[in-house]
């Protein structure tokens, strides 16, 4: 695993003792007036935001509303599914509420390296191709049942099971008899051994360069989730997504859909109870994000407010903000459906690259603060590859249309392109509101009609398109997808990928992935990446869009988050507080 150099963020503690000597005689005490300096102080924290954050000038402008709440943090969300079980949820939204409740094998520091977190520690035998995690002996599930390894291997098992539909690989990690497991040929996963309370090992068929990543897991408890378990039975488990239960910093109280989710602190947390007793996302928009910022009804807001010039100074102008721009790690694509005869020919998806003004897109949206990109990669990652190695799809509608001539689609008397008598038209799944589709499903109107190909959007709330997707109901969309460190795309490129939903296969590429997957040595990783982005980019699977910023955005009363690319704000729930100003 690469272990970048990183300078180390300084977790500060200030403990300021203040001493006041009062006289003895029997005169009345006068109070000496406060100097402006001394009322703007601000208030004590035990652990400080990490350094990638603008601070704001005037906390003197902190809503009341806000003020109000002592105990209780509300972060603004994009509205979540209501899928929290860690094992089965797909939405970033959903991601975002599990990681309050449910822990990791693994967790991941801010250069995206693992560090330890439910496993304290992990060995790699490579000569008996075996991985074992020695677990915590101090973890509890917030019910108070201590958690062991037999709820390490229960989770492998719902992920191993041949009923399973959601989106973990496990298939992909090489446990030793998972296949002969997950296809009915035996009712025990030989690889996997539980050795005692605080150990389990797992037997590899090879230990790949992925191994870790693959094997990091969420932990679900066995003797909550797996009461009505058996094998090609998970109903008891799914049936459980809304009264979730987990080890991490906060508890589950309550689900409205399209208001809020509400949480409350785990006094059995084995970092120790979280300071903020009360947890609660509300559901906010890009239309309503900075207002209800700005008002005091949020106190962060994460996913809502776009990474552009006209947002920052906002947020600035509030005076009461703390901010914070990261690259993302990640990239938004416009997604194809090539199980569509129009969509699999190169020829066509090339053309419809070329054919979109993809940076007037970008810039109109964010302003300077993202860049378009042509290969499924962030800049931040150790794999992304020499941009002068790629093919650049810039705006050129002469030659999309060379390209759509040369693939059978000819312009007919009305302008628009047929091919064995049928009309070129695109129907596009646009979330609303989204601020990317505002500015993209104009332009590509305006950009394919010129093409001679009709564009035809349908907005759908996010959540409809999801649905939409999943069953494979769809011609195009927009979406963007969060990586982890591991840049392996097995699951979302590999032709029978777990997350594949838009039936993408490429002999070339499954070749590629699985060679970079079993390759240990980085540097050799990198090339093999290197050669599969270059592949991707030819062939393109999806029209890539860009890789834009993160804008973290809080009321300067709460404090404690230390994020980077690689670390939401999740990480920090356990430690933060709020400060009474």
């Amino acid at each position: 695993m690469l272990r970048k150099k990183w300078l180390p963020l300084v977790v500060t503690l200030f403990f300021i003792l203040s001493v006041f000597l009062t006289s003895c005689s029997s005169k009345t005490q006068t109070q000496t007036p406060q100097t402006s300096e001394e009322t703007n102080k601000t208030p004590t924290a035990s652990v400080q935001d990490s350094d990638n954050w603008t601070k704001a000038k005037d906390t003197s402008k902190i809503p009341e509303a806000s003020k109000s709440r002592t105990d209780t943090i509300i972060i603004g969300l994009h509205e979540p599914k209501g899928v929290f079980n860690p094992l089965y949820a797909e939405t970033s939204y959903d991601m975002y509420v599990n990681s309050a409740m449910f822990d990791s094998l693994l967790d991941v520091d801010f250069d995206g390296t693992y560090i330890p977190s439910l496993a304290k520690s992990w060995d790699v035998d490579k000569d008996s191709n075996t991985m074992t995690f020695h677990l915590r002996d101090d973890v509890k599930f917030s019910d108070g049942t201590p958690l062991t390894a037999k709820d390490v291997e229960f989770s492998y098992y719902v992920l191993a099971d041949p009923t399973y539909d959601g989106p973990i690989s496990l298939a992909a990690a090489g446990i030793k008899g998972f296949k002969e497991y997950n296809e009915g040929n035996a009712d025990k996963i030989e690889g996997i051994k539980v050795i005692d309370d605080h150990t389990i090992q797992i037997q590899l068929e090879k230990v790949l360069g992925t191994s870790l990543s693959d094997l990091n897991i969420p932990v679900i408890p066995q003797h909550y989730y797996g009461k009505d378990f058996a094998k090609g039975k998970l109903d008891g488990v799914k049936a459980l997504e809304e009264k979730p239960l987990g080890s991490g910093p906060y508890v589950f109280e309550k689900f409205v859909p399209g208001q809020e989710v509400d949480l409350v602190a785990n006094e059995n947390y084995w970092k120790g109870t979280p300071k903020i007793k009360h947890l609660i996302y509300k559901t906010t928009t890009d239309e309503t994000a900075v207002q209800m910022l700005q008002t005091g009804e949020t106190d962060y807001e994460t996913s809502n407010i776009s990474a552009k010039k006209d947002n920052v100074e906002l947020l600035e102008s509030l005076g009461f903000v703390d901010y914070s721009l990261l690259p993302t790690n990640g990239y938004g694509y416009i997604a194809f459906n090539h199980k569509l005869p129009k969509f699999q020919d190169v020829r066509v998806r090339k053309a419809l690259a070329y054919g979109l003004n993809r940076k007037a897109i970008v810039d109109a949206v964010y302003q300077g603060l993202a860049e378009v990109r042509d290969v499924p990669q962030s800049k931040v990652s150790w794999a992304y590859p020499d941009e002068s190695q790629i093919i650049h799809y810039d705006y050129n509608p002469e030659k999309a249309k060379q390209l759509l001539d040369e693939a059978g689609w000819k312009v007919g008397p009305d302008g628009y392109r047929y091919k064995d008598g049928k009309k070129f038209t695109i129907h596009f799944l646009a979330s609303s509101p989204n601020p990317v589709n505002d500015a993209l499903v104009p332009m590509a109107v305006e950009n394919y009609k010129e093409l001679g190909i009709e564009f035809v959007a349908e907005p759908l709330e996010f959540n409809a398109i999801i649905d939409k997707v999943n069953k494979g109901d769809f011609e195009m969309y927009f979406m963007a997808w969060g990586l982890t460190p591991e840049p392996d795309p097995y699951t979302i490129f590999f032709s029978k990928g777990s997350q594949n939903r838009i039936g993408y296969a490429n002999p070339k590429v499954d070749e590629l992935i699985l060679k970079g997957r079993e390759e240990t040595d980085i540097n050799k990783r990198k090339e093999i990446y290197h050669e599969l982005y270059k592949v991707l980019n030819d062939d393109l699977p999806y029209i890539f869009m860009y890789q834009r910023n993160d804008l973290n955005a809080k009321n300067a009363r709460v404090v404690g988050f230390q994020i980077s690319s690689f670390r939401d704000f999740t990480y920090s729930l356990y430690q933060a507080e709020i400060l009474q100003y």
